[in-house]
């Protein structure tokens, strides 16, 4: 059975009697980071939920994460949620052409927020990130990173006021409805097939492909492909719109319903996601024959609106694209760097 983690010794911890610092006790500590990160999205006013099974599965160990290492808790007696009033947690990897990076999230109970607990977490990160780093070969760039969606100020304010710089935007965009769906017949010599398991591992390597040209590109591992084939929410080929020429994958948009999300906001919304095409299929108008195909997808299924995010500097035109078939922005977010120090 895993022990329960010690108190952590935490540098710059907030005066607040009471407060302390522990690492990860295991599943038992899902439920508690689910209710904290519901309650930081209500509190924004960002329309998000996860549930235990998603906090499960993103908490798995992995290449560059480790929950027994990079989870930390804040607790308080005789607060609700089994004491818990915070938790951060830290994953790293490798550009395959950049910097390595070292990616804080946090997320503080809004009764708790302005009192410190947030930024004592980021410090404990930036210290373990560190560590991290002086395992790399010497002359690596390192950077440590974080997102705050617009909404989030404070933490905007925070990663601001700790040397950070908005270093890139993403934007969230809806279709308000699936009436009046564009036209946008398939390129020639190209057909949409029906997924099978079969297919699972071209469909994961066409899409590696499409993104190395990308900003931030990682390369992918097999670790990362069993993952993928497992995500409770993302992985829905019943939905997906996968393009072949012969037997080779040409583009390919995967779409998604998250069904709890949409019992949580009454709405019925499908997601739009996971796009790409490889470089000797763009410019045919593929991207979008694969999206209007996917918005059809969703409307035959019920869904009443669809949903994607696009970095707003995608080099193919990406936020333009979305646009031109009836998308429009509805919140923003912003990756936050510095280099370590």
């Amino acid at each position: 059975m895993m022990q329960p983690q010690a108190t952590l010794e935490i540098p710059d911890v907030p005066t607040i009697p009471g407060l302390r610092f522990r690492g990860f006790r295991g599943e038992a500590d899902f439920v508690h980071m689910t209710a904290i990160f519901n309650a930081c999205m209500a509190a924004d006013g960002i329309d998000l939920i996860h549930t235990v099974e998603d906090t499960a599965w993103d908490s798995k160990p992995r290449e560059g994460f480790d929950p027994q290492r990079d989870l930390i808790f804040a607790e308080m007696d005789g607060e609700p949620n089994g004491g818990l009033v915070a938790y951060s947690s830290l994953q790293h990897g490798q550009e395959e052409h950049g910097d390595a990076f070292y990616h804080s999230n946090g997320y503080v109970l809004p009764a708790w927020r302005r009192r410190g607990i947030g930024r004592a977490m980021l410090h404990y990160n930036n210290a373990l990130s560190r560590k991290l780093a002086a395992e790399n070969p010497p002359g690596k760039p390192c950077v440590v990173e974080a997102f705050a969606a617009e909404k989030e100020v404070g933490a905007g304010a925070l990663l601001l006021g700790e040397g950070y710089e908005p270093k890139v935007y993403f934007a969230s965009m809806v279709r308000a409805d699936l009436d009046n769906i564009p036209s946008a017949p398939m390129p020639e010599g190209l057909e949409v097939r029906p997924v099978e398991p079969g297919h699972y591992r071209a469909i994961w390597e066409a899409d590696a492909e499409a993104f190395r040209d990308h900003w931030g590109y990682v390369p992918r591992t097999e670790e990362d492909y069993q993952r993928w084939l497992d995500d409770p929410i993302g992985f829905q080929p019943e939905l997906w719109k996968i393009a072949w020429e012969g037997d080779q994958v040409a583009g390919q948009v995967k779409g998604f319903i998250n069904r709890d999300e949409n019992e949580a906001f009454a709405r019925r919304r499908g997601y739009v996601e996971f796009i790409s095409v490889r470089r000797s299929w763009r410019r045919r108008g593929l991207a979008r024959a694969l999206i209007v195909q996917s918005l059809h997808e969703l409307k035959a299924r019920g869904m009443t609106e669809a949903a994607l995010s696009v970095h707003t500097d995608n080099p193919n035109g990406a936020f333009h694209l979305y646009e031109s078939v009836g998308f429009r922005q509805i919140r923003a977010s912003i990756l936050y760097q510095k280099p370590m120090d």
